[in-house]
Parts: C-alpha cells; sequence; structure tokens
C-alpha cells in the first residue's frame, strides 16, 4: 500500500509517499480502509524528530483517520468509523485499537470525521476533566481559529458557556464566529478587550495552545477561582514561567492538558469521551470545519500550512474517493 512516510527527521518538505507493506492487525485491533488523514502538530512534530515520541525511521505518519472497516472486533466490514493513534494512520490501510475508533455518526463526512478524535476529545478532556467547565461560565479560546481552537469553542458550547475567541486577523475571527464564538477579539491587546467584554470581571477558563508572550495576559484575565489550560506552544516563544505568587494572591489555577498521555493509558476512556460528544454532534454543536483538503501526494505541504499558521479549521488529507 502506499503511506506517507518520514524517512529523515528534516521536516514537512520530506515526508515523502512510497510502497510499504500492508498492515497486520492484531486479535484487538480494527483494520481500517483510509479515505481521509486529519493533519495536526503531532505529524509535524514527528516529521522533525522533536515529538515526545521518536519512532525509529522509516515510519508512517497519521493520528487522526476516517475510512470504512476492513474487519475487526466490534466493527462491522463497510462501517464508516474515525480514528485515533499515536502515528501510522496515513495510510492505504491502518490497524488501530478497538478502543481507539469510533463510529462516525450518519451527518458527519469523513472531511469531518478526521476532524474529529484528536482535536475534539483533546477539547472535552480539557473543559470537563482538567477544566471543571460548568454551564453558564465564560472560556476564552486562544488559536480560536485553528483545529483544537475550533473544537474547544464548540465542545464548551455543547456544555452550556460562553465563548470568546482570540485571534490573529479578521479572517481568523470569521473562522471562529463560524465555528459558534459568541465573541471575537483580536491577539493584539485581547486583555482589555476580554476585561470590557465581562464587565471587568473577567474569565473562568483560558484555553492556550499558543503559550508564549500571551501567557501572562492570559493570567490577567482570569477571573476569581479562574483556570488555565495549558494545551501547547504553538507561538513557538519558548515555554512560559509562572510566578505563583499571582496564583495566590488572584485564587487561580494553572493546569496542563495532556490528553494522549492520559486517555491511551486508561483502555475505555476514549469511548467514555466519544459517548459524552456524541449527543452534541447529533444536535449539531459539534461539527467540525474542515479547511484545505489536500491530495494524499501533498501531506508535506499540509504540514508545512499548518506549521506557517495558514491552516483554518482542521486541515484533511485525501487518501482514496
Amino acid at each position: 500500500m502506499r503511506a506517507a512516510q518520514v524517512v529523515t527527521t528534516t521536516g514537512p518538505a520530506d515526508v515523502v509517499i512510497r510502497e510499504v507493506p500492508d498492515p497486520t492487525p492484531g486479535p484487538d485491533d480494527v483494520l481500517i480502509e483510509v479515505h481521509r488523514v486529519g493533519t495536526s502538530f503531532p505529524d509535524l512534530l514527528l516529521s522533525r524528530g522533536e515529538y515526545q515520541l521518536k519512532p525509529e525511521t522509516p515510519f508512517t505518519l497519521g493520528v487522526d483517520v476516517a475510512g470504512t472497516v476492513v474487519s475487526g472486533p466490534g466493527f462491522e466490514p463497510g462501517q464508516r468509523v474515525a480514528a485515533v493513534g499515536a502515528y501510522g494512520g496515513a495510510g492505504e490501510l491502518a490497524a488501530v485499537p478497538a478502543i481507539f475508533t469510533f463510529a462516525l455518526p450518519d451527518s458527519l463526512s469523513l472531511d469531518e470525521g478526521a476532524a474529529l478524535p484528536m482535536n475534539y476529545l483533546t477539547a472535552q478532556f480539557a473543559l470537563a476533566e482538567r477544566g471543571s467547565l460548568r454551564a453558564g461560565e465564560t472560556v476564552l479560546v486562544h488559536g480560536a481559529a485553528g483545529g483544537v481552537g475550533t473544537a474547544t469553542i464548540q465542545v464548551a458550547k455543547g456544555y452550556g458557556a460562553r465563548t470568546i475567541a482570540v485571534v490573529s486577523t479578521e479572517e481568523k475571527a470569521e473562522v471562529a464566529r463560524a465555528a459558534g464564538a459568541d465573541e471575537a477579539v483580536l491577539l493584539d491587546g485581547f486583555k482589555d478587550a476580554v476585561l470590557g467584554l465581562t464587565d471587568g470581571k473577567g474569565v473562568d477558563v483560558v484555553l492556550d495552545v499558543v503559550g508564549g508572550d500571551v501567557f501572562t495576559d492570559s493570567l490577567r484575565v482570569l477571573a476569581t477561582q479562574g483556570r488555565l489550560l495549558v494545551v501547547g506552544f504553538a507561538s513557538g516563544q519558548g515555554i512560559p514561567q509562572v510566578k505563583v505568587n499571582r496564583l495566590l494572591l488572584n485564587n487561580v489555577d494553572v493546569r496542563g492538558v495532556g490528553w494522549g498521555a492520559y486517555a491511551m493509558m486508561r483502555p475505555g476512556y476514549m469511548q467514555k469521551q466519544w459517548a459524552a460528544l456524541l449527543p452534541m454532534m447529533e444536535s449539531g454543536v459539534v461539527k467540525p470545519p474542515v479547511g484545505k483538503v489536500y491530495d494524499f501526494e501533498d501531506f508535506g505541504l499540509a504540514l508545512t500550512d499548518l506549521d506557517e499558521r495558514r491552516t483554518l479549521g482542521k486541515g484533511v488529507v485525501r487518501v482514496r474517493d
């Protein structure tokens, strides 16, 4: 079969499509005929050898996939599914543990299915498990036009929260509003804008995938007992430092969000998450914004666009029609 592979960890420009052996599923795996692959930051980091997992080269990329079942426990042949793994999904076939594979509702396309697993399970984990989000609270979302950002907006809305999107351009503000954000503000001067929108009280939850320079002002816009959820550092400006006296004086928290390490070590946990998201999918609150759809041969270009922050919503790669 064909697969998108990293042969040398020299970045997305050197990702190649090459012939590799078909995967051999284990007894607890689902063999999936892959139609779509969602692009993700782990793919980008894996292509550079910068991810916490460092597979031996050559290896196949692909965290999020959508397609149809060939065989496997708990699923029917031909059933449409979405699935997630650490890597290895970006081929014409993928073998994924059944506990990381999910039946895709009829209301969602395969493009949308490939945009679902990692981002929406991360958002649900961040908001419900780590953020203790309650209906009526206000959630501020950084990087709100990207895959995790748009997922967080929609999941927060599904939990009955008010959402404020922070974006770098007006074009991205339109993407965030289309995803369901109640308000959108520009990154430059966001602190004062957000305090204005909340009558000076601040927000209950900040989800930060950006890090860098925005971190301190994110702490400053937290209301009393607010929670800042650290998901990533997409700005590339390094890892911010926390002055803990600020946490004490304002009664606020900084909480890490490491969904993959948590969920993959707890069999059945992702299925419970998917069950929590299903009513949101069925109501239409969760409907992943798909950005550009790339040809399979352009997998590296899709990752380059992600790296250079050109991706709006979730980038998706078409493996087959």
